[in-house]
């Protein structure tokens, strides 16, 4: 039985697949179990393994079944990991991946050590968060009541520590960065995160579930 991450790549530019694979593959302890073009094809291959993998990087911008839902399905009927890995960064598909289920954002030109210390992360609680994304994030929170540039964390439940992280995270702080300077763990900065993102996919609950019932994944 090998120890190596098993990893599925989900993008409709071959070429990046290709490298993706070749990065991941040169880390010697990640195996990637299957790639595939869109969002079908990836179920269709899920449906085929003995073993399913624990991280899928998907793309977001796909023909036939994007990302955001595919994510919504497989966040939805397994214990697979998604990982956003694409150069469309506007608001609203950021947010649709995050909160169709995706597990961590990150885009396509992240350096292949930043790829690879986001799926370990992912793999142990962690959601890796960009400072792009936790601007984004901050924007929409400030979005929420127009005429006002006010931050609004009440309408995601987020508590007073977590939008904390969010502005720190924003101004491109490590997790350890954060962790000195609010005087708390690592781990605790890393638990933050994941619930961040835990609040954030709460808003889309209904859609995701009226997806999955009309893609059913068996």
């Amino acid at each position: 039985m090998s120890n190596k991450i098993l990893v599925g790549i989900v993008d409709d530019n071959p070429a990046i697949a290709v490298q993706l694979k070749e990065n991941l593959s040169a880390s010697g302890n990640i195996e990637v179990v299957f790639s595939a073009s869109n969002g079908e094809a990836a179920l269709s291959s899920l449906r085929k393994l003995s073993e399913l993998p624990q991280v899928i990087l998907m793309d977001i911008e796909m023909p036939v079944m994007n990302g955001i839902e595919a994510t919504a399905v497989i966040t939805k009927e397994t214990d697979i990991k998604v990982l956003i890995l694409t150069a469309f960064d506007t608001d609203e598909k950021v947010f649709e991946a995050i909160k169709a289920g995706a597990s961590g954002y990150l885009l396509k030109d992240s350096k292949p050590h930043r790829i690879l210390t986001a799926i370990e992360d992912v793999l142990m609680g962690g959601a890796p968060m960009s400072p792009l994304i936790a601007t984004k994030t901050l924007e929409l929170l400030r979005s929420k009541t127009p005429g006002t540039n006010e931050l609004q964390p009440h309408d995601y439940n987020l508590s007073v520590r977590e939008t904390e992280i969010l502005k720190l995270l924003a101004q491109g702080h490590s997790y350890q960065k954060i962790a000195n300077e609010l005087y708390i763990s690592h781990g605790t900065v890393r638990k933050h995160v994941e619930n961040i993102y835990s609040k954030l996919h709460i808003n889309n609950k209904a859609q995701a579930a009226n997806f999955v019932h009309q893609k059913k994944w068996s």
